[in-house]
Formats: C-alpha cells, structure tokens, sequence
C-alpha cells in the first residue's frame, strides 16, 4: 500500500516492494496487480480485496503476510488463510466472483481505520421542535464527523465510483474536493442535521437540553448517527457508519437566543426566590392581559403555557423569601421591563410603590 496515504482516504491500490528474486511466477513485478506467488501484506486497519473485470475475488480483514494462489478452490480462500470475519459473509454471497479467478488480480486496499476530519456546515438556519423550549428553534451551526467504513465489501461495490477501482485509479480520498462521493456524503449529512438536532433534544435521557449538545460529542453523534440511517441507511448501502461527531460553533437565532437567556435567568432563580419570581411574573401577565385586551392576551398566554411550565418547572415550590431591599426589587422590576415581561405602566406604578412616591 502506498506509503503516504492520507488518513483521510478510502481506497488505494497496491504498491509492488520488488521481486520475490526469482521465485514463484510473479516475476513482472507490476503496480496493482498480483499473481500466483505474490506475497501480499495487509497491515493493520486495512482490508485487501482482490477484483478481476470489476469483480471482487479475495477479502482479507486481518493484518499479516499472504501468498496469492489461484489454485484454492473456494474464492474466499484466493489468499491464504480463511480470515473472512461472519459480519461480512452476507455481503460476500452477494458480491463475490461467480467464476474461476484468473492469475492476475487487481489487488485494493480499503482503509477500516476512523476516517476523521469529514466536515459539516449550514449557510443558513435550519430549525428543530425543542421539546424542553416548548416551541421550533434555529440556528446556523458548522462542525466535524467522524466516519468508518463496516463493509468494505458494500462499500466499494455500492460507493466508490469505478475510476477509482481501475489498476490505474486514484487514491479514493474522502477530502478532495473532486471527489463527488465525497460531496454526496456532505450534502445528506447536511440535510439530516435538523433531524438530529431534534433527537437530541428530545431525547429524555440527555434532558432535552440544547445547551449540553456541543460539549455531549458522543450523545450527539448517536443523534446525528441515527437521523442519517434513517434517511439514507449508510450503512446497508455504502458500508459507512458515523462514530463520532463534534459541533465547532452554533450560532441561534434571535428568537431562539431569548428564549435561551429567559432558561438561563430562570436557572439562576431557582429555590425560594424563582417561586417568587414565578408567582410575580404570573400575576403581572395576568393584570396585563386583563388592562390590554382581555380575551385575546389570555388566549396569548395559554398558547405559551407550555413554555412557561417547563422553564418554570425546575423550580422548587418553597416559601417566599423575606422581603428584599427596595432598590432590588426596582432593579430587577427594570431588568423585566426591558425584557418585556411588564409594561411601562406596571413599571411606573411598582417604581413609586417601592420608592414611596
């Protein structure tokens, strides 16, 4: 296998090392094709597969030196030692040689290592239900995914392009942007995205959460995993899984990023002084609603109830909590304000009360 390989890449051909000295019949010596004689050596995390005419051959998956005979009577025993592992014996049946191989054999290697660094990204927001906001949220987020390839059998008769299986074809490398398999696996990861986004944070054993998502890389590559089995089943046809995900940067939209700073206060507020809080905010909601319109408000403030309800529901049902300093309480009374939970009015009024104007 060539020496510089990048970590990066699926599929490489063989590279000759010399002549066995005159032994054996492999005496040409030739880039990518073997003979009765070869010695061949599979090094560790890869798998060698043998073609003839664009047929697959011979696999082995496990690392060590082999000599190629034609002369086996079993296409999966082309190459010595039997090391065709049982995961793979489904997908041998259906893409092995129907006939007897030739002396000349197309020798590949296929990379069984974690492929890294296959990179993601949105231009614009894509938006998710968020089961704990209550409500749809988005964003525009970038980040990396790790891959493996689980049936280099599936994956190079299902993926790679024929090109690349020529005795003469590239490097199959993930990263080159030329590479328009490559591209394909970037545009389905991107679409599934907003599917992933909403497993996660529906998910009741992550808590629903979306704060914990880009520090959760495990949690949210099962997610994103899953949301790409779902709707392109890479591994049935391609042979590909995703193993390891990493968010580099998520940026919320507005709408979402108020929602997110409302979660933050109300964490901030738990115990004593959120029940407080939370009885405050409720019945100054409810005077407003009644000073504003009436029915139409309230209908306003149902429809938001179940947002209220699990932001509020972190928060213990304790006593109130002694009575505070008044230019506190103003203090805060102004942080709702600009928030627009209150009115002016309701600002203005509470103002002279705590003041005593």
């Amino acid at each position: 296998m060539p020496e510089d390989a990048p970590a990066t890449a699926g599929v490489f051909h063989g590279v000759k090392k010399g002549q066995n000295k005159g032994r054996g019949a492999n005496t040409k010596g030739s880039d990518n094709i073997i003979t009765n004689g070869s010695k061949i050596i599979v090094p560790e995390g890869c798998a060698l597969l043998t073609m003839q005419d664009g047929a697959i051959t011979g696999l082995i998956t496990e690392p060590g030196g082999y000599t190629y005979s034609s002369d086996a009577q079993a296409s999966q025993s082309f190459l010595a030692g039997d090391s065709l592992i049982d995961t793979l014996k489904d997908s041998w049946d259906r893409f092995k040689f129907g006939g007897m191989p030739g002396s000349e054999q197309t020798a590949l290697y296929v990379n069984l290592k974690d492929i890294p660094d296959n990179r993601f990204g949105t231009q614009s927001e894509i938006h998710w239900d968020d089961a704990f906001l209550g409500t749809q949220v988005g964003a525009v987020t970038r980040g990396s995914y790790t891959m493996r390839i689980v049936d280099p059998l599936v994956f190079v008769k299902r993926f790679v392009p024929q090109n690349y299986l020529r005795p003469d074809g590239p490097i199959f490398d993930f990263a080159d942007m030329d590479n328009p398999a490559g591209n394909k696996l970037f545009d389905e990861v991107v679409s599934c995205l907003s599917s992933a986004f909403s497993l996660y944070t529906n998910d009741p054993d992550k808590g629903n959460r979306i704060t914990k998502i880009q520090s959760d890389q495990v949690g949210f590559a099962k997610s994103l995993a899953q949301a790409v089995e779902n709707d392109y089943s890479w591994r049935e046809e391609y042979g590909l899984a995703i193993v390891k995900a990493a968010l580099v940067a998520i940026e919320y939209d507005e709408d979402t990023k108020k929602l997110l700073a409302d979660v933050k206060r109300a964490d901030a507020l738990s115990g004593a002084r959120g029940a407080s809080f939370k009885q405050q905010a409720f019945a100054r909601g409810m005077q407003a609603a009644g000073e504003n319109g009436g029915s139409a408000n309230m209908a306003f403030m149902g429809m938001n109830m179940g947002v209220a309800g699990n932001m509020m529901g972190a928060f213990n049902q304790e006593p109130a909590a002694p009575s505070e300093d008044p230019y506190e309480k103003l203090r805060k009374m102004k942080q709702l304000l600009d928030d627009g939970i209150i009115s002016q009015a309701d600002f203005d009024d509470a103002k002279k009360k705590l003041l005593g104007l």
